[in-house]
C-alpha cells in the first residue's frame, strides 16, 4: 500500500529579491509540515509550477492543470500536479510592478482563451498574480490528481460549505494499493466519490493515450526515429505550447522503450531557470516550452522534436542507426495498418460500408503492442547468451554481447550494437536476468510466441490479430475492471474565473490538518500490512536463437563436402598422411573462411586431445598451427562465433617436442591476432568458464558429465541449463540454514579465484611472443597498454600499414628490454583481474593475493618461452622451395642474392586465377634479386594444384617508378609481415611480403640498393653505360699513334671549343643551361680571348664552305653528315654540304654548319637546314627569340607539294608576338630588342621565299597572283582525294556545322577574315565534322591560304593582331603540358596495374578509371593536330610548329607528321631515321623526362617518347599494311627507351652524347667488343635471325598520305600496357624470352600422324605469340627445321619472304584472274585498309587466307598466300589423316564449268565427310588435288540451268549448281541419277555438320 499523496503545497508570486519584474514563487503552506522518513520533500517544486516564470498577468486566465515529473537522487520519480489560478495583485505588489506593467506581453504559461469579456469590469491597471496548488506523489494517478485538486479549487470559488483542512487532510492520508489489479474507491469528504484501479503488474508501464497522441502529432517515421535515438543514448528534446502535451509526449516515448527502462536525465517540463541543462554532456529526454525554441536551435547534438509543428530535426553531426532489416520495415508497415486501417481499402472497388476505428486509448495499446514484439523479436534468445557468475548471496549476471550478436547474424549492425552497449540493456539484464523473479508479458513473448511470430512474418492480418491480442492485455493490465469507472466529483461553474471572488485562497489551519493526517498514521501502524506476496517462477528461456535474416552462404556456403574435406585433411594429419593432407591443404584454407568449417576444425582437433594434451610430430605440428592460424585470422576483435574461444583450450593442448624437456606448444605461434588483445574477449570467456564450474558445484555428482560447449552459449548436454540450476537454487535459498549459505557462498567464490589464476595463466600464455627480445607483442598491439584502446581499430590500422610505419619514430621499441613487454602483459592482466573480480565479489585479500602472483606467473613464462625459442632455433628449417636462379644479360651482374619472399596478387584478375580463367597463380612463393640491370622476381605459385609452373615478373630498374611500404598477409602462414610494392613505368608491379627469415636490416639493404641503382649520382652510372667497364676504373686514353687524330681527341676538341663559345656567350645572356654537367668546366672570364674559338670572328662567308675549316673541323663535318639527320636531309633533297659555291642559288634551302660547335643551341644537332638567303651570323639574332634558343629549322619537305616542315620553340616574349602588335603603330626609336625581331621577320619571310611556289610573289605581295588555274596544276592527285564519310546520312549531316564535341578542345584563334575562316573553324570543329573524327577532305581549305602556318601555344599567341598582308598565319592551339603527361601517365599506370584486387572488380571500373587518366584524350590531341598538319602540308603550306621549349610535343607533332605524310617512315629503316633525327639529335630530353639520375629523381618519369609510341600503335592499328614493323617493334622500343639497356635513349642531346664520348666512339676498328650499345643495331641483328619485327601484312601504297581517326572512341588501350606473361617476364629481352625448345615433330614410330602438342595456353602466364605463331612464321620456321635436316645451311627468313612476294607478283600478272598486290590493295574500298586479321597475334592458317582474300571471290590475293593458306590448311588437318592416304566418303566424274569466259571440263569429284571438303582432280589416277571446296563456305544445292559451252548430250535435269560465300560453282552430271545422288550425298554431309 501506498500514499495518494505525499505533500501539498500552495505556492503564489513573490516580487522578485533584485526588483526587477520578473517574480519569483514562494510557498506560502505545505502540508505535512515535516518530511516523511521514506521520502523528503523535494527542492525547487516553485520553479515547476510556472515552468515558463511567475509573471503578472494584466487579466484573468482560466485556470491551468498539468503534472511535472522531478526525479531525486535515488531516481525515483515524483509526479507533481500543478493547478494555477489568478487572483488579483494587492496594491504593495502593484506599484512594485506598475512600471512593467505596460510591457508586459499579454501571454501567461499557457495563453489560454483569455478573450471572454469579464462580466464584472476589473478596474482599469488591475494585475492578477499566479496561484498553484501542488500535489506531490510518487504514485501516476493524473486523473484522481486532476480531480482532487479540482475539487479543491471549486470549494474555493463555489464558496461550498466543506472544510478545506478536512478536504486536504484526506488527501494526504488516503492510502491505495500499489499494484495487483485491486480497485479502491476514496472520498475526500466533499460529497465525491472516485474510483482508482491498480495496474495488474507493476513492471508494465501505464501510458493512457499518450502513445497514440505521439504518433498522432508526429507520425511513424519521426517516432520510429525518436524511438532509435533514445535508445542509442541520444539527446532527444520536445517543444510544445502546452505543458500537458509534453508531459505525455515524454510519458509515450518512455512507454515505447518498454522492456528497457530508460536511465538518463529525464525532464518532460523543463522550467526557463534551468535551460542550460540542455547543454549536459549526457543524454536525456527533456521538454521544454516552444517560447524557448530560439535556446533550442543553439544546441548542436540535440535531436529536437516539435509537437505543435510535428516535426523531428535531426542535426548533420547526429547519426541515428536506424532498427536492422527487414524489422525497420516490417514494423513500419504494422505501425500504419494500426493507425490508418483504412489505406488497405483505399484501392478497393466496393470498400466495405464501414471500419471500425478502434478508440484512442486501444489505438494506444496496439501501438505499443507492436514495439512490444519488436523488441521480442530484436532479443530473442537473449537469455542463451547470459553467463551466470554468481548465484549466492545475490545473483551476479553477465551478458555475452559477442555471441548475441554472433548468432543473430548482426555484427554489422550499428543499432544493436549500441543498445547493447548502452546503459538500459545493462539494466535490463540486471533486472531480467535473474532466473528466479515474477514474469511478465515481455517474458511469455519472448519464450512462448517467437516462433508464431516467424511464422506470421508473411501474413500482414496475422501480425495484426496477434497485435491486437497483445493490445487487448496491455488494456486489461491499465484497466482490469472497465465497467465501473464511476466518478462523482464537483467542478467549477461555466467562466466562473472570470466572476470576482470575495476573497484570496484562504489560509489552512496547520493544525487541523497536521492533527487529521496523525491520526491515519496511528490508525495504519495498528494495522497489518496488506502486502500481496509476488509470485515468482523460473524465467522460460524460450528456444535457442536464429538469425534475424536468414543470409544465405554467398561464396563460402559451408556444404557438407567442405566439411568433410575438413575432417579428412586432418585424418590425415593425424594418421601421418602427410602428402594427402598437403594436397588438401589450400581447399582447407579456403573452406576456413566459412563459419561452420571453422567450428567443424575446432570439434574435430577436439577429438585428438587426451587428458589435457596432444604431442605432435613437426609437420604435423606445423598442418596444425596453420589451420588454426587461418581459422583466427578473419576473427574479430569480438570473436562473436566463439571461434577463438573454441580453441583456446586447444592451443594449450598441442604441443611439440623439441628437445628433452622442452616442450613448444601451438600457442606461441598462433599470437599474431587481434583477438587476444582483446579485454571483452577475455572477460566472455572468462565468465563462460566460471559459469561451467558453477553449475557443476550444484549438480550432483552424477549428473556431472564433462562435455565441449563452444564457448559462446552454455548449451550442455544435461537438461538443465545453468540458469535452471541458478533459478532451483534461488528458490532453495531463503529455506539454507545460514551456516549452509556461508558455505555456498565460500564455495562459489573460491571457484571464481580458481578461475581467475587459471585465466591469468592462460593469458600470460597468449600475450607472451616467444621471442620477448624482439618485443614483437608491443607493436603488434599498440592498444595493449591502455585497455580503452584495444578495440577494433588495431585491425583497421595495421591493414593499412599505418602502424608498421609509425614504429620506426617510436625507437623505444626496438631496444625495449623483456621488461617493457612483462611490464605490459603484467599490467594488462592486472586491469583484467581487478575487473572480473570485483564485478564477480572476489574478497579484497584473496584479489591482493593475486596481485603479488601475476607478475611471478609472467615471470615463469618467460623463462619457458626462452627454452623454447633457443630449441626452436635449432630445429632443421622446413624444407621450403628452392630459390630458382633467373637467367642474366651478358654482362647484368646480381647485386643482391635472393631475398625469399612471396609474390602477393595485384588488381590484375589473371594471375589471381579470377574470372578470367586460368589457375591461381599467385601469389607465388621464391626469391626477388637485384642485379645492374632488372629486379626479378622467380618463383613457383603457393597453390600446389597449379603445378610445377615457374612464375617470373621482372622489370628494368631504370623503370622503377614507385616504391612503398606495405603491411601484408603472407599467404601461408596468414601472418601480417612489412612488405614492399614497387610499381615500374613498363607497366610491371611487384607487390611482395618478406619471409620472416629475411630480416628487416636485409629489406632495407634491398630498399637502399635498388634506389642507388635507380637514380645513379651520374648518368656514367647506368647499366648501358657501365657495362663491361668495371674491370677499368677510370684508366684515362692512351694517346693514340695513328695520322689523324683519334674520334676521342677530336670529340674532346670539339667540346672544349663549344664550351669555350658558349662560355662565353651564355655569361652575358643568361638563358637555359642543361641540368647535367654545368658543375664542370667553367666558363672562361669574357675578356680572355683564345685561339681556337673560331665562331664568333670568322665571316659567315667562310664559314660556310667546308675549305675553309680546319682539319680537325672538316673531321668533325664528316662525322655530323654520316648523322642520320644528314642521310635524310639527302633522301628529301633539302641541300647537301658540297665544296663548290655554285649550287647556292639553284637549291632554296642549304645545310648550315653554324651549330657544329652547339653554340648557337646546345640542343639542336651540329648541322641544320635553313633557307639558302639567311647567313649564318644571322642565326644567332634569330635564336635570341625562341625559347632554348631552338630557333625554325626545316626538318621535313613534301616530296608531291614541295611544302616544308619547320620545327622550333616557343617564342620568347619578344620576337613575332612583339612584332604583330607593333605593326601598325611603329615608334620612332627601335630598340635593340625590335632589331632582334626585325631579324626574326626577315627569317620567316626568308622561308617563305624559299618555297618554290611563292618566290615569284616578292616581298610583302599579296597571294592574288595565286589564281585557281595554278592552284590547277597542285590538285591533289585521284587517289589522294579520299571520302571518309562512311554513310550518306553522315554526309547530310555534314553540310551543317555541328557544335564542338566534348573533346574539341583544339580551338581556333577568334579571329575572322582572310584564311583565319577555314583553319581556325576547322581546329575549332565547327566546319563541316566528318564521321567518326575522320579528317575531311583535302580540299576543305580555299585557295586564298597562307604560305606559312606557324601552330603555336594559344597562351603565348594571345593578343596577337596579324597584318593581312603578312604570308604567314599564326594558329594558336590549346596543348597540354608535361606535367598533364606525367599526371595522367600515373592514373593510367593504376588503372592498368592497380596495386590491390578491386572490391567489386568489372569492366566498368577499369574503363572509368581508364578515362579518369585522360591518356587517351591527349593521344587524341595529338593525333588531332598532327592530322591538321598533314592536310595542310599535303594542300601546299608549310607549317611551322612551335610548341612549348620545342623538345616534347612539338617532336611528338613533328614525328607524327613526317610518319603520316611520308611512307619512308613506315619502313623498319625509316623509323630508325625518324627516331634518330627528331627525337635524339633534335635533342629530347630522354634523361631528365626519365629521371635518369639522381638530379632527375625529384622531376619523376614523364613518358613523352612512349606517348608518341602510342599514337604510332593507334595509326598501326587502323593501317595494318602501311607499316614495314610489327607492333611488337613499337612495344620493344616501349619498353627499351626507359629500360637503360642501350645507349641509344640516354642523355637529353647530341652535345651530352659527345662529351661523354657516346656519338662517335664506335666507329672503325675501334669498335667496342662488348655487347649491342644501340639499340638499333640490337633490332637489326636480331631482325636477321627472327621475323618478330616484320609486319607481313606490309603491302604499301605509294605516296600513301595517311589520316586516321582520331576520336576517343576509335582509340583502343595499348595491350602493351595490359598484357603479361608470367612464365618468363616482359618478352621484350629476346635472349632471356627463348624458353625450352619444343619438342621436335618427328617422333612417330609407326609413320602415322605425330603425337598430339597440343598444350594448354594460360592467360596471363604464357606468350600467346610464342605459343602460338601466326602461320606465316610457322611455315619459316617448318622451312628452316626442313632445310637444316637435308643438310643445306637454313635461307635466312627475309629472303625466303621475298622470294615467295616476287614469285607471287610473277603468278599473279599472266593469269587474268589475279591482280597484283598493290592493286589489289588499293582496291579495297575506304581509305582504311584495316583488314581484320593482326598476323602477330593472329590464329592459324585458315583465317589468315580469309582475311587477305576480303573482296575478291577468288585468287584475289597473289598465290603466295593461298598456298601458304593452304598448306597450313592441310597442317590442320594432319591429325585425321589415317594410314591411307585421304578418306573418301563418295566419287565420281563431274563436268565443272570454269571461271568467266572458260570451258566446261570434266574432272574427278571426291567428297570428303571427315575434313568436310569437295576436292576435284584432273583424273581418277590423279595424286595432286586441283583445287578444294570448302563445304563450312556452302549456303546452297540447287538444280542449274545448262550454260553456254556446256556438254550437248545431257538432259538439262542433270545440271546443279554449288553456291558458296565467295562464288557459285555450276556442275553437271553424266544423268539425271547420278546427278541426284550427287545433290543428295552433298546435302547429308551439310546436313551432318
Amino acid at each position: 500500500m501506498a500514499r495518494l499523496a505525499d505533500y501539498f503545497v500552495l505556492v503564489a508570486f513573490g516580487p522578485h529579491p533584485r526588483g526587477s519584474g520578473e517574480g519569483q514563487g514562494q510557498i506560502l503552506q505545505r502540508f505535512p509540515e515535516k518530511d516523511w522518513e521514506d521520502n523528503p520533500f523535494p527542492q525547487g517544486i516553485e520553479l515547476f509550477c510556472q515552468p515558463s516564470g511567475w509573471q503578472l498577468c494584466p487579466e484573468r486566465n482560466p485556470p491551468t492543470f498539468f503534472v511535472a515529473v522531478l526525479t531525486d537522487i535515488n531516481s525515483e520519480r515524483h509526479y507533481c500536479a500543478c493547478l494555477t489560478f489568478w487572483e488579483p495583485v494587492e496594491p504593495t505588489q502593484e506599484e512594485l510592478c506598475a512600471r512593467d506593467a505596460a510591457e508586459r506581453d499579454e501571454e501567461a504559461d499557457e495563453g489560454g482563451p483569455g478573450a471572454l469579456p469579464p462580466p464584472t469590469p476589473s478596474p482599469p491597471g488591475q494585475l492578477f498574480a499566479p496561484k498553484t496548488l501542488v500535489l506531490v506523489s510518487r504514485l501516476d494517478h493524473v486523473e484522481v490528481f486532476r480531480n482532487s485538486l479540482g475539487l479543491i479549487y471549486t470549494i474555493h470559488v463555489e464558496g461550498l460549505n466543506v472544510g478545506l483542512e478536512n478536504v486536504v487532510g484526506n488527501l494526504l492520508t488516503c492510502v491505495i494499493p500499489l499494484a495487483g489489479g485491486s480497485q479502491r474507491t476514496i472520498s475526500l469528504g466533499a460529497g465525491d466519490r472516485q474510483v482508482i484501479q491498480t495496474p495488474l503488474t507493476d513492471s508494465l508501464p501505464i501510458s493512457r493515450c499518450s502513445v497514440a497522441l505521439l504518433f498522432r502529432q508526429l507520425g511513424i517515421t519521426n517516432v520510429l526515429s525518436l524511438f532509435c535515438a533514445a535508445l542509442t543514448e541520444h539527446k532527444v528534446l520536445f517543444l510544445s505550447r502546452s505543458y500537458q502535451r509534453l508531459s505525455d509526449a515524454c510519458r509515450g516515448l518512455l512507454a515505447l522503450l518498454f522492456p528497457l527502462r530508460y536511465s538518463f536525465t529525464y525532464v518532460p517540463i523543463l522550467p526557463a531557470q534551468l535551460l542550460e541543462v540542455l547543454s549536459t554532456p549526457t543524454p536525456f529526454i527533456i521538454g521544454v516550452n516552444a517560447a524557448f525554441q530560439a535556446e533550442a536551435q543553439e544546441l548542436l547534438d540535440v535531436i529536437v522534436a516539435d509537437l505543435d509543428g510535428g516535426t523531428v530535426t535531426v542535426p548533420e553531426c547526429v547519426h541515428i542507426p536506424p532498427l536492422p532489416e527487414p524489422l525497420q520495415s516490417q514494423t513500419h508497415s504494422i505501425l500504419s495498418m494500426v493507425l490508418d486501417p483504412e489505406l488497405e481499402l483505399a484501392d478497393l472497388a466496393f470498400p466495405p460500408p464501414t471500419t471500425s476505428i478502434s478508440s484512442l486509448k486501444m489505438q494506444d495499446k496496439e501501438l505499443r503492442a507492436v514495439f512490444l514484439r519488436l523488441f521480442a523479436q530484436l532479443l530473442q534468445g537473449y537469455r542463451w547468451c547470459l553467463h551466470m557468475v554468481r548465484i549466492h548471496p545475490e545473483p551476479v549476471i553477465r551478458f555475452h554481447k559477442a555471441a548475441f550478436l554472433g548468432q543473430r547474424g548482426l555484427v554489422e549492425d550499428d543499432f544493436l550494437m549500441k543498445v547493447l552497449e548502452g546503459m538500459a540493456f545493462a539494466g535490463f539484464v540486471s533486472e531480467r536476468g535473474v532466473p528466479y523473479r515474477p514474469t511478465d508479458l515481455f517474458d511469455e513473448l519472448v519464450a512462448h510466441e517467437v516462433a508464431r511470430m516467424r511464422a506470421d512474418e508473411n501474413h500482414p492480418q496475422r501480425v495484426l490479430r496477434h497485435v491486437k491480442e497483445l493490445a487487448e492485455q496491455l488494456y486489461k493490465n491499465e484497466n482490469p475492471y472497465p465497467a465501473v469507472a464511476m466518478h462523482k466529483v464537483q467542478r467549477p461553474g461555466e467562466a466562473s474565473h472570470l466572476r470576482r471572488v470575495p476573497r484570496p485562497f484562504p489560509r489552512l489551519d496547520e493544525g487541523m490538518v497536521q492533527w487529521i493526517v496523525d491520526q491515519a498514521t496511528a490508525k495504519m501502524q495498528g494495522a497489518p500490512p496488506a502486502v500481496k506476496a509476488e509470485k515468482r517462477t523460473t524465467v522460460p528461456s524460450g528456444p535457442p536463437m536464429t538469425a534475424i535474416v536468414e543470409r544465405s552462404g554467398g561464396l563460402h556456403g559451408n556444404s557438407a563436402r567442405r566439411l568433410e574435406v575438413v575432417r579428412n585433411c586432418i585424418s590425415y594429419v593425424f594418421e601421418g598422411k602427410m602428402l594427402e593432407a598437403k594436397k588438401l591443404l589450400p581447399a582447407v584454407l579456403r573452406a576456413l573462411k566459412g563459419r561452420a568449417a571453422r567450428r567443424c576444425l575446432a570439434q574435430e582437433l577436439h577429438l585428438h586431445v587426451q587428458q589435457n594434451r596432444a604431442v605432435l610430430d613437426h609437420q604435423q605440428f606445423d598442418f596444425v598451427v596453420r589451420m588454426m592460424n587461418c581459422c583466427l585470422q578473419d576473427c574479430t576483435s569480438l570473436d562473436e562465433h566463439g571461434i577463438a574461444a573454441a580453441l583456446l583450450p586447444l592451443v594449450t593442448a598441442f604441443c611439440r617436442k623439441l628437445s628433452p624437456g622442452v616442450t613448444q606448444f601451438a600457442y606461441s605461434c598462433v599470437q599474431e591476432h587481434v583477438v587476444w588483445s582483446t579485454p571483452q574477449f577475455w572477460e566472455a570467456m572468462f565468465y563462460g568458464d566460471v559459469q561451467t564450474h558453477i553449475r557443476a558445484l550444484y549438480l550432483e555428482p552424477a549428473e556431472d558429465r564433462d562435455s565441449f560447449s563452444v564457448g559462446e552459449a552454455p548449451v550442455q548436454e544435461d537438461e538443465r541449463s545453468a540458469l535452471d540450476v541458478a533459478s532451483e537454487q534461488r528458490r532453495l535459498w531463503p529455506t539454507l540454514s545460514r551456516e549452509k549459505q556461508q558455505e555456498l557462498v565460500q564455495k562459489e567464490e573460491s571457484t571464481v579465484f580458481s578461475q581467475a589464476i587459471h585465466y591469468a595463466n592462460r593469458m600470460s600464455y597468449l600475450l607472451l611472443p616467444l621471442d620477448s627480445s624482439k618485443s614483437r607483442l608491443l607493436r603488434e598491439r599498440a592498444g595493449l597498454g591502455e585497455l580503452e584502446s584495444a578495440s577494433n581499430s588495431l585491425v583497421t590500422n595495421s591493414m593499412a600499414g599505418s602502424v608498421a610505419e609509425s614504429y620506426d619514430t617510436e625507437s623505444g621499441f626496438e631496444d625495449a628490454e623483456t621488461c617493457d613487454v612483462a611490464g605490459a602483459v603484467v599490467r594488462f592482466i592486472n586491469r583484467f583481474v581487478d575487473k572480473v573480480c570485483t564485478e564477480s565479489g572476489v574478497t579484497s585479500d584473496h584479489l591482493k593475493g593475486l596481485h603479488v602472483m601475476v607478475p611471478d606467473i609472467v615471470q615463469m613464462h618467460i623463462e619457458t618461452l626462452e627454452a623454447v625459442h633457443r630449441e626452436s632455433k635449432r630445429l632443421p628449417p622446413i624444407q621450403k622451395p628452392k630459390l630458382l636462379r633467373p637467367r642474366l644479360l651478358p654482362g647484368e651482374e646480381c647485386v643482391l642474392d635472393g631475398l625469399r619472399v612471396y609474390l602477393l596478387p595485384d588488381g590484375r584478375e589473371e594471375g589471381a586465377g579470377g574470372p578470367g580463367g586460368g589457375p591461381a597463380l599467385l601469389p607465388a612463393e621464391g626469391a626477388v634479386f637485384l642485379t645492374t640491370y632488372r629486379v626479378i622476381f622467380t618463383g613457383m605459385p603457393t597453390d600446389p594444384l597449379v603445378g610445377e609452373q615457374v612464375v617470373v615478373r621482372s622489370f628494368p630498374v631504370a623503370a622503377l617508378t614507385k616504391e612503398k611500404r606495405v603491411s601484408v598477409q603472407t599467404p601461408v602462414d596468414q601472418l601480417l609481415q612489412d612488405g614492399l610494392q614497387l610499381r615500374s613505368c613498363t607497366f610491371q608491379l611487384l607487390k611482395m611480403a618478406f619471409d620472416e627469415e629475411v630480416g628487416s636490416d636485409s629489406a632495407e639493404l634491398f630498399r637502399k640498393q635498388l634506389h642507388k641503382l635507380r637514380y645513379p649520382p651520374d648518368i656514367r652510372g647506368t647499366f648501358a653505360l657501365s657495362l663491361g667497364s668495371a674491370h677499368t676504373p677510370g684508366r684515362p686514353p692512351r694517346a693514340n699513334k695513328d695520322k689523324g687524330p683519334s674520334f676521342r681527341t677530336l670529340s674532346r676538341n670539339l667540346v672544349k671549343n663549344a664550351k669555350k663559345t658558349i662560355g662565353r656567350q651564355y655569361v652575358t645572356r643568361k638563358k637555359y643551361n642543361p641540368p647535367s654537367w654545368e658543375h664542370r668546366g667553367q666558363p672562361p672570364p669574357e675578356d680572355q680571348e683564345d685561339e681556337i674559338s673560331v665562331s664568333e670572328e670568322l665571316e659567315p662567308s667562310t664559314l660556310t664552305p667546308s675549305s675553309a675549316l680546319k682539319p680537325s673541323d672538316r673531321m668533325t663535318m664528316s662525322s655530323l653528315v654520316e648523322r642520320a639527320c644528314c642521310r635524310d636531309y639527302q633522301r628529301l633533297g633539302l641541300g647537301t654540304l658540297s665544296s663548290s659555291l655554285s649550287r647556292a642559288k639553284s637549291e632554296p634551302f642549304r645545310i648550315s654548319p653554324v651549330n657544329r660547335m652547339y653554340a648557337i643551341c646546345r640542343s639542336y644537332p651540329g648541322l641544320l637546314i635553313v633557307p639558302q638567303s639567311v647567313q649564318d651570323n644571322a642565326l644567332q639574332r634569330v635564336s635570341r627569340c625562341y625559347r632554348q634558343n631552338r630557333f625554325p629549322v626545316v626538318c621535313w619537305r613534301s616530296g608531291r607539294s614541295k611544302a616544308v616542315l619547320l620545327r622550333s620553340g616557343g617564342l620568347h616574349g619578344k620576337g613575332v608576338v612583339g612584332l604583330f602588335k607593333a605593326q601598325n603603330a611603329p615608334s620612332p626609336g627601335q630598340s635593340q630588342a625590335d632589331s632582334s625581331s626585325l631579324e626574326q621577320e626577315k627569317y620567316l619571310q626568308a622561308v617563305v621565299s624559299s618555297m618554290p611556289r611563292y618566290a615569284d610573289a616578292s616581298g610583302r605581295n599579296t597571294l592574288s597572283g595565286f589564281s585557281s588555274a595554278h592552284m590547277g596544276s597542285h590538285v591533289p592527285s585521284p587517289r589522294a582525294r579520299v571520302t571518309t564519310l562512311s554513310n550518306p546520312m553522315a554526309a547530310s549531316a555534314s553540310r551543317r556545322t555541328a557544335p564542338r564535341g566534348k573533346w574539341g578542345s583544339v580551338r581556333a584563334s577568334g579571329r575572322s577574315g582572310g584564311l583565319s575562316t577555314d583553319v581556325g573553324s576547322r581546329l575549332a570543329g565547327v566546319g563541316p565534322p566528318q564521321a567518326n573524327g575522320a579528317p575531311p577532305e583535302p580540299g576543305f581549305l580555299r585557295p586564298q591560304r597562307a604560305a606559312l602556318y606557324i601552330i603555336g601555344d594559344k597562351a603565348q599567341l594571345k593578343g596577337v593582331r596579324p597584318d593581312p598582308l603578312q604570308q604567314w598565319e599564326l594558329v594558336p592551339i590549346e596543348v597540354f603540358e608535361a606535367r598533364q603527361v606525367k599526371a595522367s601517365f600515373k592514373k593510367l599506370l593504376k588503372a592498368c596495374v592497380p596495386g590491390c584486387p578491386a572490391t567489386e572488380p568489372s569492366p566498368a571500373s577499369f574503363l572509368r578509371s581508364l578515362e579518369d587518366s585522360e591518356w587517351l584524350i591527349q593521344i587524341h590531341k595529338l593525333l588531332q593536330v598532327s592530322v591538321l598538319v598533314v592536310e595542310l602540308l599535303d594542300s601546299g603550306s608549310s607549317v611551322l610548329v612551335s610548341l612549348e621549349d620545342g623538345w616534347d610535343i612539338t617532336t611528338q607533332v613533328v614525328s607524327l607528321v613526317q610518319l603520316l605524310s611520308d611512307p619512308f617512315y613506315r619502313t623498319l629503316e625509316g623509323f630508325r631515321l625518324l627516331v634518330e633525327k627528331e627525337w635524339l639529335s633534335f635533342g629530347h630530353r630522354f634523361s631528365h623526362r626519365g629521371a635518369h639520375t639522381l638530379a632527375g629523381q625529384s622531376s619523376g618519369f614523364t613518358p613523352v617518347f612512349l606517348q608518341f609510341l602510342d599514337c604510332v600503335h593507334q595509326i598501326h592499328l587502323q593501317f595494318p599494311m602501311e607499316f614495314e614493323f610489327s607492333p611488337f617493334y613499337l612495344k620493344f622500343l616501349g619498353y627499351h627507351h626507359v629500360s637503360r639497356r642501350f645507349r641509344t635513349f640516354l642523355l637529353d642531346s647530341d652535345y651530352e652524347r659527345i662529351e661523354l664520348g657516346l656519338l662517335y666512339e664506335e666507329k672503325g676498328d675501334r669498335r667496342a667488343p662488348q655487347a649491342c650499345r644501340s639499340v638499333w643495331e640490337y633490332v637489326e641483328r636480331l631482325s636477321k635471325r627472327t621475323p618478330v619485327f616484320y609486319n607481313y601484312m606490309y603491302a604499301p601504297e605509294d605516296a600513301e598520305v595517311l589520316r586516321p581517326y582520331s576520336n576517343v572512341s576509335n582509340l583502343k588501350v595499348w595491350d602493351f600496357y595490359t598484357e603479361e606473361t608470367l612464365a618468363e617476364g616482359p618478352p621484350y629481352d629476346w635472349e632471356l624470352a627463348q624458353g625450352p625448345p619444343e619438342p621436335p615433330e618427328e617422333e612417330r614410330p609407326d609413320g602415322g600422324a605425330p603425337q598430339s602438342r597440343r598444350r594448354v595456353v594460360w592467360p596471363c602466364y604464357d606468350s600467346r605469340p610464342r605459343a602460338q605463331p601466326d602461320a606465316i612464321s610457322r611455315l619459316l620456321e617448318e622451312m628452316q627445321r626442313l632445310e637444316t635436316e637435308l643438310g643445306r645451311p637454313p635461307e635466312r627468313w627475309k629472303d625466303a619472304w621475298d622470294r615467295v612476294k616476287a614469285a607471287q607478283r610473277l603468278e599473279g600478272r599472266p593469269d587474268g584472274r589475279g591482280t597484283p598486290s598493290s592493286l589489289l590493295v588499293s582496291s579495297v574500298p575506304h581509305h582504311r585498309r584495316s583488314l581484320g586479321v593482326y598476323l602477330q597475334e593472329g590464329p592459324v592458317g585458315s583465317t589468315l587466307s580469309l582475311s587477305l582474300d576480303s573482296d575478291q571471290s577468288s585468287g584475289s590475293t597473289a598465290s603466295s598466300s593461298r598456298q601458304a593458306a593452304r598448306r597450313s590448311t592441310s597442317t590442320l588437318y594432319s591429325q585425321f589423316q589415317t594410314a591411307e592416304s585421304e578418306n573418301r566418303s563418295y566419287e565420281g566424274t563431274l563436268y565443272k564449268k570454269g571461271a568467266f569466259m572458260k570451258p566446261w571440263k570434266a574432272r574427278w569429284f571426291v567428297l570428303d565427310k571427315t575434313k568436310h571438303q569437295l576436292r576435284y582432280y584432273d583424273h581418277r589416277a590423279d595424286t595432286e588435288c586441283k583445287g578444294v571446296i570448302d563445304l563450312a563456305e556452302v549456303e546452297a544445292v540447287a538444280p542449274g540451268t545448262p550454260a553456254m559451252g556446256a556438254p550437248k548430250t545431257v538432259d538439262e535435269k542433270a545440271f546443279f549448281d554449288v553456291k558458296t560465300t565467295r562464288r557459285v560453282y555450276n556442275f553437271c552430271a553424266q544423268d539425271v541419277p547420278s546427278a541426284q545422288q550427287w545433290v543428295d550425298q552433298i546435302q547429308s554431309c551439310l546436313s551432318d555438320a
